[in-house]
């Protein structure tokens, strides 16, 4: 990711209050390093959040969610952390694991996350289903802020190898 410090967080979102851009977080630290580097998993927690109605401020999940690292170490969010952080807010999520069920459980599903491997780096992103069926996703790469696509095609497109989880919530 580019090392833009001119960028500050409250660039990094949408009009309509998604956390676009992570570059935008360069600023802030997260698991000891600057959260554009590894803030992918916060950003998806709180962008789930938002999308299901509730009132939440991305500080509080970075901090909350950085809290429950017992090490204070350089990394990625850690899967048992993401799910510690969404049994509190969002306890009635549904974890897949595998390709393609996770695929066919997020057709079914309101809004999530999925946990995937993207550029060969381990990644979160968040989505949400649109008014037509569609699914709009969130910080999926440096190129791409968001995008709308139909659920398969976004498989087909980023989960090309390696382990998915999806954890999804229904309405």
């Amino acid at each position: 990711m580019d090392q833009n410090f001119s960028l500050k967080p409250e660039d990094g979102f949408s009009k309509d209050g998604y956390i676009i851009d992570q570059d935008c977080f360069s600023s802030v630290r997260y698991r000891t390093m600057p959260a554009h580097w590894n803030g992918c998993g916060w950003i998806a927690a709180y962008n789930l959040r938002h999308a299901l109605g509730q009132e939440v401020f991305w500080d509080d999940v970075r901090k909350e969610m950085d809290e429950m690292h017992t090490l204070r170490i350089p990394g990625p969010t850690l899967m048992r952390v993401m799910r510690q952080y969404l049994d509190r807010y969002t306890p009635d999520y549904q974890v897949t694991v595998g390709r393609e069920a996770s695929i066919a459980a997020a057709q079914k599903s309101f809004a999530g996350i999925f946990r995937y491997t993207e550029g060969n780096v381990p990644h979160f992103i968040s989505y949400v289903r649109t008014e037509d069926g569609l699914f709009r996703f969130f910080n999926i790469n440096d190129d791409i802020d968001e995008c709308i696509l139909p659920m398969d095609q976004f498989g087909k497109e980023h989960f090309l190898w390696g382990k998915v989880i999806s954890m999804t919530v229904d309405r």
